[in-house]
């Protein structure tokens, strides 16, 4: 696996009752992030009942940038309606990182 030097932090806030269809939004985000090899991991969290966010890492711009205009950020778009606010988009950048060599798929 390449290191990752980048990453992305989204912030989501859902609409009151939306919770559980940002949940699932999130759950099927997997499968379109899967099919994008330059994001090297990623991550759907929750925060808080109504908080939730996704964590990204990339191995350079091209890959973030990829991302960022890749089909969970068309996705997150198009389903605008969950969420109470616009999704607060941070760029990070990696110091150092730990990971086992093989990262498996938690969601399975």
């Amino acid at each position: 696996m390449a290191d990752a030097k980048l990453a992305l932090w989204v912030r989501l806030e859902a609409k009151p009752g939306k919770e559980s269809e940002v949940e699932d939004f999130l759950r099927a985000g997997l499968s379109l992030v899967q099919q994008e090899p330059e994001t090297l991991t990623w991550y759907a969290i929750q925060l808080g009942p109504s908080t939730f966010g996704i964590f990204d890492t990339f191995a350079d711009e091209s890959g973030r940038q990829a991302h960022l205009s890749g089909k969970v950020a068309s996705a997150l778009r198009q389903k605008s309606d969950l969420f109470a606010q616009p999704p607060v988009v941070e760029k990070i950048d990696i110091m150092a990182s730990k990971h086992p060599a093989a990262i498996v798929d938690r969601a399975a």
